[in-house]
């Protein structure tokens, strides 16, 4: 059984007086443990579907269900509260809160949970240690390289212990040393530690890193073939 599961989708923007249709239909499975990469050219749609599939957007038509859930049929409320318990974000900027420390930017999704104070700072010294950054807690963003900020924005994203990992461009920002780091720590959470990732990237090398790469063209799937990985 798949753990997405993604039939007829299609999303269609307003940009003015004319309408934009930006998916045609897409039919997708991914299976729970796998390492999908979305590829295809600027304006091909794989950020948006990427987007969808996360549920930080809402289709036009079709649907999407992950886990059982029909999330294509929740609220934007409901769909907040799916987030916060089901998907950890990983973007190509980081996006840490510059005056907090590491671990105080790891800790930030557990504050919509009930966790107490401590076991929140456990739960982020847990995740930073999973990434290598044990010996980082109390460094803030501008302390830290790129590829360590990266290393942050990843254990913020599992902290949660989500069951999807969404990753837009997550080597974009990266030298060529720090990307091929950040790609073997996605892999080993994937191979290790069960996750199901969705990475978009415009990288080959980036792409080779994942079990599956599905390219995606003027809003239509084009093909998928299987990744060969050491």
């Amino acid at each position: 059984m798949a753990l997405v599961s993604i039939r007829n989708l299609t999303k269609t923007y307003q940009r003015g007086p004319e309408k934009v249709e930006v998916l045609h239909g897409v039919d997708l499975d991914i299976a729970e443990r796998d390492f999908v990469a979305l590829m295809g050219p600027s304006g091909s749609g794989k950020t948006t579907l990427l987007n969808l599939i996360g549920g930080l957007d809402s289709p036009s038509g079709g649907e999407i269900e992950i886990s059982g859930q029909r999330i294509d049929q929740m609220s934007s409320g409901q769909l907040s509260h799916w987030r916060s318990q089901h998907v950890g974000f990983v973007f190509q900027f980081y996006n840490l809160m510059p005056t907090l420390s590491a671990q105080k930017n790891v800790e930030l999704p557990l504050l919509l949970t009930k966790l107490s104070g401590a076991q929140r700072k456990r739960n982020a010294e847990i995740a930073l240690q999973l990434v290598g950054l044990a010996d980082r807690g109390k460094h803030r963003p501008n302390e830290l390289s790129g590829g360590q900020q990266q290393r942050v924005a990843i254990a913020r994203a599992i902290v949660s212990d989500p069951t999807l990992l969404i990753c837009d461009e997550p080597t974009g920002d990266l030298d060529r040393q720090s990307a091929e780091e950040i790609l073997a720590l996605l892999q080993s959470l994937n191979r290790d530690h069960g996750k199901t990732i969705v990475m978009v990237t415009h990288d080959p090398k980036a792409a080779d890193h994942a079990q599956r790469t599905i390219h995606l063209d003027k809003g239509t799937l084009v093909d998928s073939e299987l990744a060969v990985t050491a």
